[in-house]
């Protein structure tokens, strides 16, 4: 019979199983507590017996990424992993550094099924899903290899994260617990590029973190052209989807929005995106494209940038340009696994 991962289970399935096995409820809460601070055998944990570390190592298994490769940015001090999961799947995340603290940027799946043209997650192709321990020991390897306290967590690497919906729900859950990493949901911003049904599904989960949609163009002809995930409702539907989402949990939808030069940074599209977004509450996060060699598509110039920015903030939609980081490190999803994979 195959081992269950331990890691992935939620703290009552975990209380359950111990109190099935006879055992008293606060060895679940110890056995939590190691798992989640990093634990990588059964025989870590000390302060549980024997016997019972013997039993645990019978019917589970504790997986630990093996590190591939590390890169740090010389220009902002950002840190980008590549690391190896059970199977031979290799995963992406960074560190970066803000005024708040540091975040770690993580991956939710191994390739990407989306295909959006300006993106390296889907080179390669699709792999699989990632679990919720997969997920974690992202943050909780790449702090512990940098020597950080990663408190702020963004689902925005390799992956869409609400096509493994399941196991990022069960991610957030666990990373949340108190005897866990602890980092709580206002710290934490999920990144999606806009599966309609599943923003309503996230709505009712009422999570109070911040939900990033990778909007990228105002219209369908636009959007479509960059990323087929359009095409079943189009920007409109995605739209109606975020303002329920909003509604439901009165938490401020982010709009991401990728700067690709004679592609969706002209004033037509300032200007409808402008009408379109007018008094939804929302934030665009307009950010300036990490090409990706070999790409067709090229960053927007600066005066783009400023002027669609300006276009929009006249129009009364809150806006801000990210700050580039990672730049000399290939920090842009995909780029660092789709490298290894060639």
């Amino acid at each position: 019979m195959s081992k269950t991962d331990i890691k992935s289970m939620l703290p009552q399935e975990l209380k359950d199983y111990f109190e099935a096995a006879g055992e008293r409820q606060f060895r679940a809460d110890q056995a939590f507590s190691w798992l989640h601070s990093g634990a990588a055998s059964f025989q870590d944990m000390t302060n549980l017996p024997e016997k019972l570390r013997e039993k645990l190592d019978e019917e589970f298994y504790i997986a630990v990424p093996v590190l591939l490769k590390k890169q740090e940015s010389k220009e902002d001090g950002s840190i980008k992993y590549l690391w190896e999961m059970p199977g031979g799947a290799a995963i992406e995340s960074v560190v970066m550094e803000y005024a708040h603290g540091y975040t770690a940027c993580i991956s939710t799946q191994a390739g990407c099924k989306m295909g959006c043209r300006f993106c390296a997650s889907a080179i390669g192709g699709f792999q699989r899903n990632l679990s919720s321990s997969e997920m974690e020991d992202q943050v909780l390897f790449s702090g512990r290899d940098c020597g950080k306290k990663i408190s702020n967590i963004v689902l925005m690497g390799v992956g869409e994260p609400l096509d493994n919906f399941d196991n990022v729900i069960r991610f957030l859950e666990i990373i949340r617990h108190p005897s866990g990493m602890n980092i709580g949901a206002r710290h934490i911003s999920l990144s999606t590029c806009g599966i309609a049904e599943n923003i309503d599904k996230m709505a009712d989960h009422n999570i109070q973190l911040t939900l990033s949609v990778s909007l990228h163009a105002p219209d369908d002809e636009t959007r479509s052209l960059l990323m087929p995930v359009n095409r079943p409702g189009g920007v409109d539907e995605l739209l109606k989807a975020c303002e329920r989402y909003f509604r439901k949990t009165h938490r401020r939808v982010s709009y991401e929005y990728a700067m690709i030069s004679g592609i969706n940074d002209t004033g037509r599209h300032a200007v409808l995106l402008k009408k379109k977004l007018k008094n939804s509450g929302c934030h665009v996060n307009i950010i300036v494209l990490n090409e990706i060699p070999g790409s067709p598509y090229k960053a927007s110039s600066p005066e783009s940038v400023k002027a669609f920015a300006e276009t929009l903030r006249r129009g009364g939609v809150n806006c801000t340009v990210r700050r580039r980081l990672g730049g000399d490190i290939e920090a842009s999803c995909g780029q660092l696994r789709s490298r290894a994979l060639q």
